[in-house]
Formats: C-alpha cells, structure tokens, sequence
C-alpha cells in the first residue's frame, strides 16, 4: 500500500491528450495479440475496455465480432480512436464513452453487469486501485482481467539501468492487486507475458537526451555512464523512417539489445456474482 501510494501519479488527460497524436492503431501489435490470446473470449461477448486509449484492443476485438464499449478519461484518444472506428467500418460495434477511474460510474458509467467481460489493459492508473478492481467487478458478468507491469516501470530499460548502476524501484503494484482481489473474495489468475520494445533516435545526444528521463529519484548523476553506455551500445536502425508502434518515423539509430517489458495478467470471477 505504502509503494502504490508513493508511485510518481496517477495519470491525467491532459497527459495522454498530447501523447493521442502518436497513436495509430493500424495494426495489431504482439502486445495486443498476446493480451487477447489470455482474455479468452467467447464468441460474441460483449466487453468493456477499460483505458481504452486509441484502440489497439478494442478495434480487434470488434473485428472479431465483439461489442464493445471502449472508455477513456482523454477526449483526445478517444478522437483517434473515432478516426479508427471510421476507417475499419466498426461504428455498430464500439461505443466510446468519456470515463475516468475517479468518476461516479453508477451516474457516468456502464451499468452493474453490463458486459460479459471487463478489463483494464495497462490502464490501471489511479491511486484508489482497490477502488478500480471494484468497478471492473461490478460492470463484468463473466471474467475480469488487468495487466499490470510485474518488474520496473515501462519508463525504464532495465538493462541499460543496471548496466550504469542505476538504482530503479519496482513497486508490485500487481501483488498489491492479487490482494486486494483476495480480500473481495476473488480467485485471481495470475500469467506473466513479455513485451519487447525498441527505442530509436538519431544521434547520440538526441538518445541521451530521450534516455535522460529515467535518471531520477538519485539517479541524476549517472549521465555521463549514460552517454558512454549509449555511445558503446548505439547500432545503425534497419527500419530508420519506417512508422514505430505509435505512428512515429524510427530513428536513425537504436540499441544493441531489445527492452522487454514484464506484464501480469490478472484474471478473476466477478466476485459481486452470487454464486449457486
């Protein structure tokens, strides 16, 4: 409880609001795949996605049939989601709705047991975390889920990190969540998936400059390690130009190992559904 509540912030719109830009769901990326391989859908089933962001879950899903009602609290990624909706042709099948974990759902959100199944995909960013489990629960008839980051922050490489010495928390937000569940009466599944991500940039100062924003909390004065861990590790980017993940043009350079990113899948029954 005491690192939940010490994590940097909960997020704001205002922040995913610039970031929406980026964001193209034109394509399927392993992430999604590997999360919609675990959520186990049944034909049909109608969803909630929770933190929807662009749409990287919720366009799949209603390609593969499913209704689906995509929330987000930043009105800015849920225009680039409209612009998705659009061009695959899915306006009978997601219904956008302006939603944040801190809102009154019962005035604002999706009725009690609206949805066969409800998840939040990275998007678990409030401080009031036992207070979102308890949302998902209520909305969901079947199955809930969440991934939460089970080792460092996507924030950081760690690699690189231990590679200058640099210190880097790991709260386990995920095993305060396993809790929580278990205190509502919940039997949680818990599967751990990696994600691989590659940062580029085109120049050396330039990948310092982006690399800079994991040295803090004393870490300030590692940059000099960074730049010469960079300067020993940058490699020419095959796919320079190319669109990254979030539509951005790659950079002309990128390091010589692949960042992977640590998830937790957390799934549980409802606990609010009476059982026989």
């Amino acid at each position: 409880m005491h690192l939940q509540a010490g994590r940097r912030r909960a997020d704001d719109s205002f922040e995913w609001d610039k970031r929406a830009r980026h964001f193209r769901p034109l394509e399927t990326a392993p992430y999604a795949r590997d999360f919609i391989k675990l959520l186990a859908l049944k034909p049909g089933e109608s969803v909630l996605d929770m933190g929807c962001g662009a749409g990287s879950i919720a366009i799949p899903l209603a390609q593969a049939g499913h209704s689906v009602i995509a929330a987000d609290f930043s009105p800015a990624m849920l225009g680039t989601l409209d612009a998705g909706i659009e061009f695959y042709r899915l306006e009978d099948l997601i219904t956008p709705l302006e939603l944040a974990w801190d809102d009154d759902w019962d005035l604002l959100g999706p009725v009690a047991k609206a949805v066969d199944v409800a998840f939040a995909s990275r998007s678990v960013t409030t401080n009031d975390l036992k207070g979102a489990l308890a949302k998902l629960d209520r909305t969901a008839r079947r199955r809930c889920a969440v991934t939460m980051v089970a080792n460092s922050s996507p924030r950081y490489d760690l690699h690189l990190m231990n590679a200058i010495g640099a210190s880097v928390t790991c709260s386990n937000g995920f095993v305060y969540a396993f809790n929580i569940l278990i205190q509502m009466g919940a039997l949680p599944q818990v599967t751990y998936f990696e994600s691989p991500r590659r940062d580029t940039f085109d120049s050396l100062e330039a990948g310092v400059a982006d690399f800079s924003r994991m040295l803090e909390h004393g870490n300030e004065d590692k940059i000099d390690r960074l730049r010469d861990y960079i300067a020993h590790h940058m490699i020419e980017n095959p796919h320079a130009g190319e669109p990254g993940s979030k539509g951005v043009p790659q950079g002309r350079y990128m390091l010589d190992h692949v960042r992977k990113v640590r998830w937790a899948f957390i799934a549980w029954e409802p606990a609010s559904v009476p059982r026989p």
